[in-house]
């Protein structure tokens, strides 16, 4: 259960608990049943001794029948596409993917949508929109981050925590 709360990091508002196993299972069905997708967020960077933890949570999720996982750690994304070929893998905005390169190399890995970089322009996302046929997801509102968005150790290491981590 200890890596639940670290790795199942859902959201992070004044220190909310994160969802248990048995809590994601209730809130997926529940969902469901109203015809809403329910996407999971694992978008933090995995440690190694976290790695068969967030891959074990990443599958029961799957079994529940989540809609997609939204992940920031690129080993984590790679092996969630290979070994769960029909689950949605989505590029967190913590991945920092501002320019169509960066678009591409993740449509190609095999991730159905990427959640842009806060900091671009319309224009820089009209041009990625018109160049790629990657479902692509843009905030509409500025960070919370006090360094470039997605890149939180700056936070971490100035206010002592991470926006991503208990």
């Amino acid at each position: 259960m200890q890596y639940i709360l670290v790795i199942l990091h859902l959201v992070h508002v004044l220190g909310a608990p994160n969802f248990t196993l048995e809590e994601l299972k209730k809130a997926i069905d529940y969902a469901h049943v109203r015809n809403v997708k329910v996407h999971l967020a694992l978008n933090i960077l995995i440690k190694n001794e976290e790695f068969p933890d967030a891959i074990s949570i990443a599958e029961k999720a799957y079994e529940y029948g989540v809609d997609a996982i939204i992940v920031q750690d690129i080993g984590l994304a790679n092996t969630l596409i290979k070994h769960f070929p029909n689950l949605d893998v989505h590029a967190s905005t913590q991945m920092t993917t501002n320019n169509l390169n960066g678009v591409k190399i993740l449509e190609n890995l095999g991730f159905k949508r990427v959640v842009l970089s806060r900091e671009l322009s319309i224009r820089e996302i009209e041009f990625i929109c018109r160049n790629t046929n990657m479902e692509i997801e843009t905030f509409i509102h500025g960070a919370l981050c006090i360094s470039y968005s997605g890149q939180c150790l700056l936070s971490s290491m100035i206010g002592g925590r991470s926006a991503n981590r208990r």
